[in-house]
């Protein structure tokens, strides 16, 4: 029914930066919350960044003032720069996102995920 799709991982080095899209497409009427979380190796899965619809943001302690989270609520898409990367931040990062399918029937989606990896 309705899909996310992430896009924008890759290797990069420490101190650099790197921008990851997530686009929503499918049976959509609206979408709540947006959110990216990440999941290193032998970790749990983490939140990164929230943004909800009317743009209010939460950050992990661990990435605030590296990290910032975007949406664009015409296009169903979210947005994570990341700058000053560091080799911690490696792990896969998912865009999750609860969407309203009609106006009364609510899904919670999760994108495929997609590799980030910093490199010292």
């Amino acid at each position: 029914q309705v899909q996310l799709v992430e896009s924008g991982g890759g290797l990069v080095q420490a101190g650099g930066s790197l921008r990851l899209s997530c686009a929503a497409s499918g049976s959509i009427f609206s979408i709540n919350a947006m959110a990216w979380y990440r999941q290193a190796p032998g970790k749990q899965r983490e939140l990164v960044a929230r943004i909800t619809n009317g743009g209010s943001t939460n950050y992990a302690s661990s990435v605030k003032g590296r990290f910032t989270i975007s949406r664009d609520n015409v296009k169903n898409t979210v947005t994570l720069q990341m700058n000053s990367l560091k080799t911690e931040d490696t792990a896969v990062y998912f865009c999750n996102a609860g969407v309203y399918y009609t106006a009364n029937r609510y899904l919670e989606v999760w994108g495929q995920g997609t590799l980030v990896t910093v490199s010292s």
